[in-house]
């Protein structure tokens, strides 16, 4: 009887609870002691009863459901822990808790240590997933509950989460700060911070998301997701610096981030968001990442833009959906098939799950923002969602679906049947975790900072400082406010001689000697000593990847073994690649260097910049221009970014040190580092620039020796040895290269040899064109080119490279350095030599520029290099310019490619003729606003499709497979229109969709009863231009060449013609006027 009392007691307090208005007195005054103690021991005992009792008492794992006991699921492992560590922290506030406490602190370090103990087994997949990010080399995010052996093959699921490593990582941070011991033993040190380097790519990663799925066709299809790489941002912004011993660690216990890793993927998550992935414009997945727990965006505009797309498109009664067309559990879904079919996901629209998940979600964001309407409204929504089990507790079903009979009134009128709880297959824990953290919370039992401990929820200049040894996020914002950032900036002069020049002009430099005891290095030195972070030899771990320090990285100055080091960035690297060469690519580099860590700059402490000035960069021609930046850095502005120039000891007390400490418990002797040497001269030298040897401004006519190729080895080498051209030599020799090998040997050299003495010999006098093509023999890659392709993919942009006329690669993922050297050398080089470094040139452009001026690639879906270069090439040709492309300095190509792209700012003013703008405009493959929507529009009165050339483009499936929004249809657009070679005609056919969508916008009775041929309804209107002006000749051109409100007169007057002939419509008038579509 006792026990029925005290039931009926709980299910009281429950509903209570559940009811009662929320509590927002967060304040740790507990208002009533015995009242607080009641209510936990409540809670204690759900806990116990929904969440523990499924805790593998062998692993310490927890299942998804409760009736599974075979498989452990990491991600909900996780929430479930933090849930008993979120209780474990209110107990804490109670004198005596009669153990209870303990009970849940331990229970929670069993279940992250039963985690780190299934990941530790596979150590091995850490170290191949670091060189080869895919899904065979994943770790495992499903686990055997008693045994932690694997229980999924690669084949049989999508292993690759990043969120889930990210989710552990983050809590892991958080419980440690609280005060508890996780992380035992050094090996396990080496292990989490091999966990930090798992997770750093993410910005590169495709992989399967929150839902296991990969993209929403569930083919088995990996992608970049928002929100992994949100949960990765956050993981390592959490982890730097952490010390995994806590308050008692030791040096050697701390986790050390790349910071640029961190903004790579800070700023790709802040350009995908509101959006989720390529094909999932929104997602519920965004809310555990721009809230509770991750937090990964303070910039409001961004959180109350993802928020609303979230709540606005997947809010249901019952809960939210997880994404649009998500079939998971629904009552159509074919539950013996693990993916899809094509076109299957439109079964699905209208008809997704609802998970009551989200609405918990919903109340913690509320209490977190503080949000007491928010707040209410979820809760009210929860309620009708709950029901109690046999014991009394608050249960919440996973999910709610549409019944089989209901399914096709739902997709006619979504949200007019009733739902349907998920079928009685036991508790979803992730729920009951989350519904406990919910309550919680708005009970005023657990302040936010008790289950925040490392503040989160604050922007970082807000979060309590960490004092010590190590950089941590502080900086200020540098969006919205005047920030008082200053980037530092050290001169470095190579020798005394260059140093007393420079003096001359009034600009003071050090050299190496001068600055010592600090050391100047290269950032590959850096990159060796970063090797010795992680390593352990038990667990066969080899320490961070060989991956290039960036720019915020050689911003710090570092303590290593008792030195004291300050490196000098990427771009004064003197690399394999030509660009170096280049000075007035090299000074606005340097503008560009510094306002990016004047704008991304999120650590304590100040920015140390090192410039190096070379003595070759005095022989340089545009030396002089150099001279202007300095003179321009010492007033201490550069392109708004507030700098100071100053001697490195007088700076280093302001900059951010980080300490390496890692390297003193290896015995390695410190000298195995070189640092930068100051070139040693007998005289002082130059007093002035006009001192300094010039390079000669060589001329070479740029001749085609192709025809070489078919003469004899012995012609080709009598040629060489007669000929004075190095533009000749260069292609001579690569004949020779190609037919005879490197190591052929020609007047006592290989040919191979000739080829480096050459590209020297031309990078020296810059000779643009036989530099790149002699770089091109040799097979060079532009330094890390990976981070700006990828850059161009989260704009929701695709790369396509090839030569013209021959096969195009497209890159729709991030790809290794090694695949992109195997698409440039093997499908470009061997129809254009040049190409295959020219093209790389501009995807390295590309990638700057979109993230600097992403309005320049406004309605260019896919940049397809090839053609970027033939646009080049024609505005050379309209302006008159003789010099050949290839000829041009890196930078003026730079230069040439914003001049292009921005065609829209100057065409006008500079008088280009229609013609001209729709050849430029073609090759750059730009369509207008809304011109996919208009199309798909087109589509839908279209019932035998669209045909351009020999490319048709059928209604159905397309229809059924895709949506009017949606990237991938957008893409297959873009493929028909890809089949057409002359661009200005591209152009032509994109204005006489935009003309077809217009004229069936305003006639919605019309409709095409044939294919709809785009190449005959240009014919047809050029046949009406020829009647009209007593021509007979094809007057195609005629209409690419004639203003744009000709050419749309004709083109409707033929639409409707076409239109008629099909006997669909008895009359039409239309003002070709006004169906301009501009």
């Amino acid at each position: 009887m006792t026990g029925a009392k005290s039931r009926l007691s709980r299910q009281a307090s429950i509903s209570s609870i559940t009811e009662e208005n929320t509590h927002f007195d967060q304040f740790l005054k507990v208002s009533n002691y015995e009242d607080t103690v009641r209510q936990l021991d409540i809670y204690y005992g759900i806990v116990k009863r929904q969440l523990l009792l499924y805790q593998s008492p062998i692993t310490g794992l927890f299942p998804v459901l409760s009736t599974d006991t075979k498989i452990g699921s990491v991600r909900d492992s996780v929430y479930c822990a933090a849930a008993v560590w979120g209780l474990y922290q209110a107990y804490r506030r109670i004198d005596d808790d009669r153990g209870k406490s303990y009970e849940l602190g331990q229970s929670a370090v069993k279940c992250m240590r039963g985690i780190l103990e299934c990941w530790i087994k596979q150590a091995a997949r850490i170290e191949l997933f670091k060189k080869n990010q895919c899904n065979a080399h994943a770790l495992h995010v499903k686990f055997h509950l008693t045994t932690g052996n694997e229980i999924y093959s690669d084949d049989a699921y999508n292993h690759l989460q990043i969120d889930v490593v990210s989710i552990y990582l983050l809590f892991l941070v958080q419980m440690i700060t609280s005060g508890m011991q996780i992380i035992y033993t050094q090996d396990e040190v080496a292990f989490v911070q091999n966990l930090v380097y798992y997770v750093e790519r993410a910005y590169r990663t495709p992989d399967f998301g929150m839902w296991e799925r990969g993209s929403k066709y569930n083919d088995g299809t990996p992608e970049i997701h928002a929100s992994s790489i949100g949960l990765a941002k956050s993981a390592l912004e959490a982890i730097n610096g952490c010390n995994l011993f806590g308050e008692k660690g030791a040096s050697w216990s701390v986790v050390y981030v790349d910071i640029d890793a961190h903004n790579r993927n800070r700023s790709i998550f802040e350009t995908l968001l509101p959006r989720e992935s390529s094909s999932k414009g929104v997602d519920a997945a965004l809310l555990p990442t721009i809230s509770f727990p991750a937090f990964a965006t303070h910039e409001d505009l961004l959180y109350t833009e993802a928020k609303n797309n979230v709540v606005t498109k997947l809010k249901g009664n019952y809960g939210f959906k997880r994404y649009i067309r998500d079939g998971y559990k629904t009552a159509s879904e074919d539950k013996t098939k693990r993916f899809y079919d094509k076109g299957e996901i439109k079964h699905f629209e209208n008809v997704e799950c609802e998970w009551p998940l989200f609405y918990m979600f919903m109340i913690i964001d509320g209490v977190f923002k503080s949000l007491p309407d928010q707040i209410s409204t979820y809760q009210d929504l929860l309620k009708d969602r709950i029901y109690l089990d046999q014991n009394g507790d608050p249960v919440i079903p996973q999910y709610y679906y549409v019944q089989t009979e209901h399914l096709d009134k739902e997709r006619l009128n979504p949200n007019t049947t009733p739902r349907k709880p998920s079928p009685d297959t036991g508790i979803f824990l992730w729920n009951q975790a989350m519904f406990i953290l919910a309550q919680l919370l708005t009970g005023g039992l657990l302040h936010i900072n008790e289950l925040d401990p490392i503040r989160r929820y604050l922007p970082s200049y807000n979060r309590p400082r960490k004092g010590g040894r190590y950089s941590a996020f502080q900086a200020k914002p540098s969006l919205g406010t005047a920030t008082d950032l200053v980037v530092q900036i050290v001169l470095i002069a190579e020798s005394m001689r260059l140093q007393a020049m420079m003096a001359t002009y009034g600009i003071q430099t050090q050299t190496p000697h001068e600055v010592e005891p600090v050391q100047i290095w290269s950032s590959t030195q850096l990159v060796k000593v970063y090797e010795n972070l992680g390593v352990n030899h038990k667990l066969k771990l080899q320490g961070r990847p060989l991956r290039p320090i960036g720019s915020l990285g050689t911003s710090k100055v570092y303590r290593v073994c008792g030195a004291t080091v300050l490196c000098y960035p990427l771009i004064f690297e003197v690399s394999d690649f030509y660009l170096y060469r280049d000075m007035e690519l090299l000074i606005d580099d340097i503008k560009t260097e510094l306002q990016f860590v004047g704008k991304y700059w999120r650590l304590s402490g100040r920015p140390t910049v090192c410039l190096l000035i070379r003595e070759e960069h005095m022989r340089d021609p545009q030396f002089k221009k150099m001279l202007d930046l300095l003179a321009m850095l010492k007033k201490g502005y550069c392109d708004g970014v507030k700098v100071r120039v100053g001697r490195l000891q007088n700076l280093i007390s302001s900059s951010c040190v980080e300490h390496l400490d890692f390297m003193n418990v290896l015995d390695l002797p410190s000298d195995t580092y070189t640092q930068f040497k100051q070139l040693q001269h007998d005289y002082i030298g130059y007093q002035s620039l006009t001192d300094v040897p010039r390079v000669l401004n060589y001329q070479d006519q740029l001749k085609d020796y192709s025809h070489f190729k078919t003469k004899s080895t012995y012609e080709i080498i009598e040629t060489v040895k007669h000929v004075e051209s190095l533009y000749a030599k260069c292609q001579l020799f690569g004949i020779l290269l190609k037919r005879e090998g490197g190591s052929f040997l020609v007047l006592d050299h290989s040919v191979e040899e000739h080829l480096h003495s050459i590209y020297h010999q031309a990078g020296c006098l810059r000779h643009w064109a036989a530099v790149r093509y002699t770089s091109s023999m040799l097979s060079h890659n532009v330094d890390s080119i990976s981070p700006f392709i990828t850059a161009v993919l989260v704009h929701g942009k695709q790369l396509t490279v090839g030569v013209i006329g021959q096969k195009e690669t497209v890159f729709d993922k991030p790809l290794t350095p090694a695949e992109i050297q195997n698409v440039v050398y093997n499908t470009i080089q061997p129809y254009d030599v040049i190409q295959a470094v020219l093209q790389q040139e501009v995807i390295l452009y590309c990638g700057r520029l979109i993230s600097t001026n992403p309005e320049l690639f406004k309605g260019i879906l896919k940049i397809r290099v090839g053609w970027v270069l033939e646009a080049i090439r024609c505005y050379l040709e309209i302006f008159g310019h003789t010099r050949k492309l290839e000829d041009h300095s890196p930078y003026e190509v730079r230069q040439l490619l914003y001049k292009v792209l921005s065609i829209k700012e100057w065409g006008s003013k500079e008088k280009l003729t229609p013609f001209q703008k729709r050849r430029l405009e073609g090759c750059l493959c730009r369509v207008p606003q809304s011109f996919y929507h208009q199309v798909w529009d087109v589509m839908t009165r279209t019932p035998h499709g669209i045909k351009i050339k020999e490319k048709t483009l059928p209604q159905q499936p397309t229809m059924s497979n895709m949506a009017r929004s949606e990237l991938t249809f957008s893409l297959l657009v873009e493929e028909m229109l890809n089949c057409i070679n002359q661009p200005e005609y591209r152009q032509l056919v994109v204005e006489l969709l935009s003309i077809v969508s217009t004229i069936l916008g305003r006639n919605p009775e019309l409709v095409f009863s044939k294919v709809l041929d785009l190449e005959q309804l240009i014919k047809d209107a050029s046949e009406m231009y020829a009647k009209d002006h007593g021509l007979h000749d094809d007057c195609v051109k005629v209409l690419m060449e004639g203003p744009k409100i000709q050419s749309t007169g004709y083109l409707a007057r033929a639409v409707v013609n076409t239109v008629l002939k099909g006997g669909q419509l008895s009359d039409v008038e239309l003002d070709s006027e006004s169906c301009l579509v501009s």
